[in-house]
């Protein structure tokens, strides 16, 4: 069980800035889930169905383009099926891109306060850190001609320990941050793709209709 003592430990070492970036930590972790569970529930990245539906569209098999959409659960897949239902419409793309962009911007969501995150808490650290040093400088003059190396050794690791922890939350911030832009980056790739593939289609996947119609 979770032993309050060691909280009021870990404050009275460190300080309340410690303190707040455990906080920050917790509150981080906590956005880190809930974005892993709603990029799952999109299925973020899991296009194999959409992809099957964009050869078939391309090689000019309609009906086959639609079998293979109504089975993907991606987010994209309603609006691909807008794209397809009215691919000669031009002037209907800029809102595609838009609704997909709308998209794109709900699953981003978060993505500041990890951001804050990873640039701020070292700064705080390093703020709890002066703030340490001043406090053992303070202590060391106060000792006059006494003094004793021990406090002053004592009070910089202490000082220094909020730095270590802001690095300890800012780092691995960072690193779940730019894993989650960079997918991100690959689904507004992905969806430019396919939106372009369905309003331009191949020469050939023309040809094709033609001949079919």
């Amino acid at each position: 069980m979770f032993d309050l003592s060691q909280l009021q430990a870990l404050y009275d070492l460190g300080g309340p800035v410690v303190a707040v970036l455990v906080g920050v930590s917790i509150l981080t972790l906590a956005v880190i889930l809930y974005k892993l569970w709603q990029f799952r529930a999109a299925r973020v990245g899991q296009h194999t169905a959409i992809r099957r539906a964009l050869m078939h569209w391309d090689a000019g098999a309609r009906e086959a383009a639609a079998r293979d959409l109504e089975s993907s659960r991606s987010y994209l897949a309603p609006v691909v099926a807008n794209a397809m239902a009215a691919p000669a419409a031009a002037d209907r793309a800029a809102r595609l891109f838009a609704e997909a962009e709308a998209r794109f911007l709900a699953l981003e969501r978060g993505f500041r306060l990890l951001d804050s995150v990873a640039q701020l808490a070292p700064l705080m650290g390093l703020f709890g850190t002066v703030l340490g040093m001043i406090e053992a400088f303070q202590a060391l003059q106060n000792a006059g001609s006494s003094v004793d190396p021990s406090l002053l050794a004592g009070g910089i690791w202490v000082a220094l320990l909020t730095t270590a922890v802001g690095l300890a939350v800012a780092m691995p911030t960072s690193i779940v941050l730019s894993w989650f832009e960079a997918r991100m980056t690959s689904e507004r790739v992905f969806a430019e793709q396919a939106l372009t593939t369905i309003l331009a289609p191949s020469k050939s996947a023309l040809e094709q209709v033609r001949d079919a119609a």
